[in-house]
């Protein structure tokens, strides 16, 4: 945590040099992303519901609301939300599709995400697993290191997940149906290249142009090269956040990696800038979503207000 702090307090310090034009084109280009993100999330779901008329406006809030509750809880507690108000939205659809329809979104950007790490590997610049607990600000550092609680975190774990096949094997033809339904977008495959593929290649694209222009705003040197690196950064925080964002980890990884090439200060400027416009435009917007979605934003007081309604519609 205090890396943390002291990359912040670094940031501030440098926040009279940031330049607005290039951060202004990047928060809008992340805007634009996250429209494209959904898009491609709602043609998924309206693909495994064909008979339901899916708005994309309700799909959208859905999306910005999960998107903006992850950017200040860890371990992706927002997807829960994004979940519940999907299921508003469309409310014959059931939670195992719904949440199976990740797995879809999750192919193209699976794909992506391996060609920009497999480039990465090759320019050999990415910490190797030995060095990870001693990189400062690593997240997972206090857990490599104690070998004994490594060990319990793996067998709880391993009982998870063996609870989770038994779960399922106990309920295998109803759950191979609901998921099967979110891969409908898949067939023909011209239909899932259209409608989910083309969006999230829009996505990635605006993902790597808003990096390009907050390197620029941040004034660390632009190229093709360190946007693939920042977003292999920005990658690996995220594949288990046990903080928000994975802030911490993106940190270590990115001084790490630019190492030898781009100042630390600015490295850190660059880091934490870039996380905490992002972090704030999608609180912002996520928070805005979810109050004209619901009319407020206590989400378990709706929930509650909801289930005592379909128990007495009478009342």
């Amino acid at each position: 945590m205090q890396h943390v702090v002291d990359a912040a307090r670094v940031f501030f310090d440098h926040l009279a040099d940031v330049d607005v034009r290039p951060l202004l084109v990047a928060v809008a280009l992340h805007i634009v992303k996250t429209a494209c993100t959904s898009r491609a999330w709602r043609n998924v779901i309206a693909a495994a519901y064909p008979a339901e008329r899916v708005r994309w406006r309700s799909i959208y809030a859905a999306y910005l609301s999960g998107v903006g509750v992850n950017a200040i809880v860890p371990a992706r507690g927002g997807d829960v939300l994004r979940l519940y108000i999907a299921h508003r939205a469309v409310p014959t659809a059931t939670y195992t599709t719904l949440a199976s329809t990740y797995l879809v979104m999750s192919i193209f950007d699976s794909l992506l995400g391996l060609a920009v790490l497999a480039y990465a590997l090759t320019l050999g610049v990415l910490p190797n697993l030995p060095s990870l607990p001693h990189l400062p600000g690593f997240d997972f550092e206090w857990l490599l290191r104690h070998n004994v609680v490594r060990s319990v975190v793996i067998v709880l774990l391993i009982v998870a997940l063996t609870a989770l096949a038994v779960w399922i094997h106990a309920r295998v033809s109803d759950f191979r149906t609901r998921v099967g339904q979110a891969f409908r977008v898949m067939r023909p495959v011209r239909r899932y290249l259209r409608k989910v593929a083309f969006w999230q290649a829009c996505d990635w694209g605006l993902r790597f142009a808003t990096i390009w222009f907050f390197l620029a705003a941040f004034h660390v040197p632009q190229s093709a090269e360190n946007v693939l690196l920042v977003q292999v950064t920005q990658s690996l925080a995220t594949l288990a956040p046990v903080t928000p964002g994975g802030v911490g980890t993106e940190q270590a990884f990115i001084v790490y990696v630019f190492r030898g090439t781009v100042s630390k200060t600015r490295l850190l400027a660059f880091s934490v800038g870039m996380r905490v416009t992002i972090t704030a435009v999608n609180v912002v917007l996520g928070f805005l979503a979810i109050f004209f979605t619901l009319r407020t934003f206590r989400f378990r007081s709706h929930v509650d207000t909801a289930a005592r309604a379909r128990d007495d519609p009478a009342g």
